[in-house]
């Protein structure tokens, strides 16, 4: 099985599918079979779901004044600390270390979700999610995306854009 959608009586339980189902926001789960050798969690969600790069999001903790913030940027571009850092006002960001970012998330590395997170975060999506009718993130564990409209991501994170990727 390289990856199947989940529809029907599938039932995924994570937060982030949790959050989605409780506001009745529309989605689609997309599950795959992680390979654990590795760590380029949304190339290979991308790869494996046959999805184009630009259209699956990896979710980035950063670290701002003190403060971790969430970005979301497609996995075919890097994000850009500096238009991320003027996105939330602060003079700079950096990556949040993985450890940190687990803790304040509640997700695993590779599996954190920008929904439903354990702690509330500022979270700044890249423009370039408006250009599509569906993106994907991470659905809150490695091997599982959701799809949704870009607005409804922005909405169910009350979340900002911003063009904050690179290249």
């Amino acid at each position: 099985m390289a990856h199947r959608v989940l529809v029907g009586d599938d039932v995924v339980v994570t937060p982030a599918v949790q959050r989605l189902e409780s506001l009745a926001i529309a989605h689609r789960l997309y599950e795959y079979h992680h390979d654990p050798a590795r760590g380029d969690f949304g190339i290979e969600a991308a790869e494996v779901l046959d999805i184009d790069p630009d259209r699956v999001f990896k979710t980035l903790i950063v670290i701002g004044d003190g403060v971790e913030a969430c970005a979301v940027v497609p996995v075919s571009r890097r994000l850009s600390t500096k238009s991320m850092a003027a996105a939330l006002g602060v003079r700079r960001v950096d990556m949040c270390p993985p450890d940190r970012a687990q803790r304040v998330t509640g997700y695993v590395v590779g599996g954190i979700s920008p929904i439903a997170q354990k702690r509330p975060l500022a979270v700044v999506i890249d423009e370039t999610a408006q250009l599509f009718d569906e993106v994907c993130v991470s659905g809150g564990r490695r091997g599982l995306d959701v799809g949704l409209a870009p607005d409804d991501l922005l909405s169910v994170t009350g979340g900002q854009y911003a063009a904050i990727a690179d290249g």
